[in-house]
């Protein structure tokens, strides 16, 4: 057995996730959406406090939708509070099971609420299948023998 720690979150996450500072227009947050692999931007405060997330969704509802000024709107104004966020420091175990309680895909990452990174339920996927031991050789050694 081995005596590393068990695998924290800030371990498998991706770090330094795309994110907007509050002050920043909504003109900016849709330049940041349009490639289609972007899903969401997260937006921060002066500390990198997570504040929330914006999609387009977001800026077609509260923008477009109600006529404001792309320009003008600031993102903080827009940003819907995140579900839900898990700390760095979490076992990857652990998360993935938040995860799938949780039926999300991806989960915010965040060290004393500093936005730090974001891990994905795919990631956890497999980042917890690299790191299981091997089977026990002795119990294997027999498995799939037909008997004579």
């Amino acid at each position: 057995m081995s005596s590393d720690p068990a695998p924290r979150v800030r371990d498998a996450m991706i770090a330094d996730p795309r994110s907007l500072p509050a002050t920043a227009s909504a003109r900016e947050a849709g330049e940041v959406l349009t490639p289609a692999e972007v899903r969401a931007v997260y937006v921060v405060g002066p500390a990198g406090e997570l504040v929330g997330v914006v999609t387009r969704k977001t800026l077609v509802a509260r923008v477009v939708a109600e006529g404001r000024d792309p320009s003008a709107t600031r993102v903080g104004e827009l940003a819907e509070a995140p579900y839900y966020t898990i700390d760095a420091d979490t076992p990857l175990d652990d998360a993935f099971r938040f995860i799938e309680e949780q039926d999300a895909e991806r989960v915010p990452v965040v060290d004393d609420g500093r936005l730090v990174g974001v891990i994905s339920r795919a990631v956890l996927q497999r980042r917890l299948a690299e790191d299981e031991e091997p089977a026990d050789a002795d119990a294997d050694a027999g498995a799939g023998a037909e008997d004579p």
